[in-house]
């Protein structure tokens, strides 16, 4: 029987080596704890914290059997949360299981290359969930510590500064390369992570329907909807309405949106006039078609189509960020069909809410006509104790009756919702927009920020000689939220985003430059689109560049790269200390007989084991020996005494190898 051969034992880790490699650990593990479930990032915590231990008091690792019991129950747990291993978000949380649960075997370097590379992956994986600026320079500390974590593998006993050297040189080095893959690898249009049952959770924004409380829970965030850039002045808070969703149809409780009817050719359904406002505007992913636009929009953005209803909708749904440059008319003209048809389902209602339908009975048989039927009902909402609030009492079977009547407390979905419910009652043709309102302005940047608490709801009614008209009943009840935002619009008390409260100037003003920052961060990094690319090689001369010639210019410029870190490596080495480079000379004649010098040998050992080994050599390399150590280690010999140190290496003879 053959014997068999014996295991080499793996290198073992120092306290300094695991050290580095928990550091790097904990920082990859860290964005992971927003996003994995609350059980695992306890599971991650104490885990990491029972490693910390370990090293600290010097014991011994856990035992195998209790390592593969945690990865089962730990899969178990997984596969429960999600109903499945596959995916985003369970290979996601599968990776922190597994990355934590390797530290609790920590023995080998090739266990430690394995946390290394776990680091690495996993900082990749984060990028699904965010790419902001703020987690993009973690991920750069990340990045650093763990490649420094693998330079102390190689390098035992360096010190923390010449790890960290080395990994901040080696990364330097890369850096090159991956600009130019940046600019010239084809970029593809969405999100990083395509898979389609959990690609684009999470996105938040304006929906097709509308229900009391829906607008003011979206009016809660104070996250970016979009930004805008005005090519002049920006026009005043009053004429900011950015169009979106519009609703027709009521179930008694719901609004909705219904089937988008389609311009043809891109035509325009309104008529525009007067001076034009030119501004570009970079939407935030939502994962709806709607685009946003100042009402009114004079042009189309490309691959954009319009419905009947003056909506603008992008083919397919905004999963990554979308920047268009618009021309909108604050002047306009909309208008439409003038077939009774048309107007059945904006005079439909469900059955209920009767006092409503008695009250506009009356109020339609006093008036003098459509325009003094809105106004006697926007009269009404601003003598009457109503009331612009976050937190409306709910409403019933017979909403807009206990609204009218009774509470008289709501958000603008409330006031619009019961405007159009009293119109369509009294006769007139009406509907509800919904959109964005105001906005505010940057003074770092210049560009306009509209947030998900500048959402809005107003109303539009038909007036056979003016076409549709724009009435907002909320600027009735509440002209503040209009003229300067919602902040100052709601009571004391009322639950308003922190970053969108008046009172806290001096937060607002580090908020602006983190959002200037963020908003050149997304401009110029993230949104480098396919668009972008094709305009930045058109300037560099490529006309509609093909992958083939893209591929031709990033391996021409990566080896240009490739040929620059050479010479310089080489002229590194070619400045190295003279001194050294003698001694360096020194071992490799010698290295013919097989008395090299070992790395950790001093000059004086050296010359001894040659001495030993080679009695015919040990007057003239001690001789040397010892020149070199007064020129390298005494005072500063002089050039003379260098030249020296080379002839004497150089007419050493050496003995023929027997």
């Amino acid at each position: 029987m053959a014997a068999r051969k014996a295991r080499t034992p793996a290198a073992s880790l120092d306290k300094a080596q695991q050290l580095w490699l928990l550091a790097c650990a904990f920082l990859a593990l860290l964005p992971a704890a927003e996003h994995v479930p609350l059980w695992l990032t306890g599971v991650a915590g104490l885990a990491l914290a029972w490693r910390v231990i370990l090293w600290w008091q010097g014991l011994p690792l856990p035992p195998r059997w209790l390592l593969t019991f945690l990865v089962l129950a730990g899969t178990a747990g997984v596969f429960i949360t999600y109903r499945q291993l596959f995916g985003k978000d369970p290979g996601v949380a599968l990776l922190v299981l597994f990355m934590v649960l390797k530290l609790l075997e920590l023995r080998s370097t090739r266990d430690a290359l394995t946390v290394v590379l776990l680091s690495y992956f996993l900082l990749l994986t984060h990028f699904l969930e965010t790419q902001s600026i703020g987690f993009a320079g973690l991920s750069l500390l990340a990045l650093i510590v763990a490649t420094a974590a693998m330079a102390s593998l190689a390098r035992r006993g360096g010190t923390v500064a010449a790890h960290l050297r080395l990994s901040m040189l080696m990364l330097a080095q890369a850096a090159p390369f991956m600009l130019v893959l940046f600019l010239l690898f084809p970029r593809v249009q969405g999100p990083l992570w395509g898979m389609p049952v959990d690609a684009y959770s999470g996105m938040s924004g304006l929906s097709d329907t509308m229900s009391p409380g829906s607008i003011g829970n979206l009016s809660l965030s104070g996250e970016i909807a979009f930004r805008v850039q005005f090519d002049g002045a920006i026009p005043p808070r009053q004429a900011l309405y950015w169009r979106g969703p519009v609703l027709r149809f009521f179930d008694g409780r719901t609004w909705h949106a219904g089937v988008p009817q389609i311009m043809p050719s891109r035509e325009l359904p309104h008529a525009v006039s007067g001076p034009a406002i030119a501004y570009t505007l970079t939407l935030e992913p939502h994962n709806k078609p709607w685009l946003f636009a100042l009402e009114m929009p004079g042009t189309l953005p490309a691959n954009a189509i319009i419905t009947s209803e003056s909506q603008m909708l992008a083919r397919m749904p905004i999963r990554s960020r979308l920047r268009y440059a618009l021309l909108s008319h604050p002047e306009y003209s909309l208008g439409g069909s003038n077939s009774a048809d048309s107007f059945k389902p904006l005079l439909q209602l469900p059955d209920g809410n009767p006092k409503t339908r008695v009250l506009m009975s009356q109020w339609r048989k006093e008036a003098g006509g459509d325009e003094a039927l809105i106004r006697r009902l926007l009269a009404h909402f601003r003598q009457e104790s109503f009331f612009y609030t976050l937190t409306p009492p709910l409403l019933g079977e017979h909403g807009v009756d206990e609204f009218l009547f009774g509470t008289r407390r709501g958000f603008c979905e409330h006031f619009a919702s019961a405007f159009v419910f009293a119109m369509r009652a009294a006769g007139i043709p009406a509907r509800v927009v919904t959109g964005y309102q105001g906005g505010e302005h940057n003074p770092v940047d210049g560009y306009f920020i509209v947030r998900q608490s500048d959402a809005h709801a107003w109303a539009e009614v038909w007036l056979p000689q003016r076409g549709w008209l724009r009435v907002d009943p909320t600027a009735a009840v509440a002209p503040n939220r209009i003229e300067t935002g919602l902040a100052t619009a709601v009571g004391t008390g009322e639950p308003l985003p922190f970053m969108v409260r008046a009172d806290l100037d001096w937060l607002r003003a580090l908020r602006f430059r983190w959002e200037a920052l963020s908003n050149s961060w997304n401009q110029w990094v993230l949104g480098y689109t396919p668009e972008r690319q094709r305009e930045l090689l058109s300037r560099l001369g490529m006309i509609e560049p093909d992958w083939q010639a893209m591929t031709a210019a990033m391996g021409t410029l990566c080896g240009l790269l490739l040929l620059g870190l050479m010479a310089w490596a080489l002229r590194k080495r070619a400045t190295r200390d003279p001194l050294l480079r003698a001694w360096e000379r020194l071992s490799g004649k010698l290295s013919r007989i097989g008395l090299a010098r070992h790395a950790w040998e001093g000059p004086a050992d050296y010359a001894h084991r040659v001495a030993a080994a080679q009695p015919v050599l040990a007057k003239p390399v001690a001789d040397i020996a010892a020149l070199y150590i007064a020129l390298r280690y005494g005072r500063a010999g002089s050039r003379e005494a260098a030249d020296r140190l080379n002839r004497m290496i150089a007419l050493l003879k050496v003995p023929t190898r027997t």
